[in-house]
């Protein structure tokens, strides 16, 4: 079972690692099925784990910095900008 997750999944796992996975999956299933013996018949489904809905706040502006305090740790900057590494080659 554990070979073909790892297969599924393109992982790769040692022996000792397998063994490891195969015990932690067992106690999942156990768990799992040990819930099966509590007695759910008038129980309503969950859908939300208080009975408040959608509780927004009100977006309130809080003190910020401005953009010389904020440049002012960068490594790199041009004095309007982060400098950063690239990282998408065209």
């Amino acid at each position: 079972m554990v070979t073909k997750l790892a297969t599924l999944a393109r992982l790769s796992f040692t022996h000792l690692e397998k063994e490891s996975i195969k015990a932690d999956l067992q106690k999942m299933i156990a768990f799992v099925q040990k819930m099966d013996e509590f007695n759910t018949d008038n129980v309503e489904p969950l859908l939300h784990m208080s009975q408040q809905q959608n509780s927004w706040r009100e977006d309130i502006v809080e003190g910020s910095c401005t953009k010389s305090q904020a440049l002012q740790n960068a490594s790199k900057h041009n004095g309007d900008f982060f400098m950063v590494p690239t990282v998408i080659q065209k």
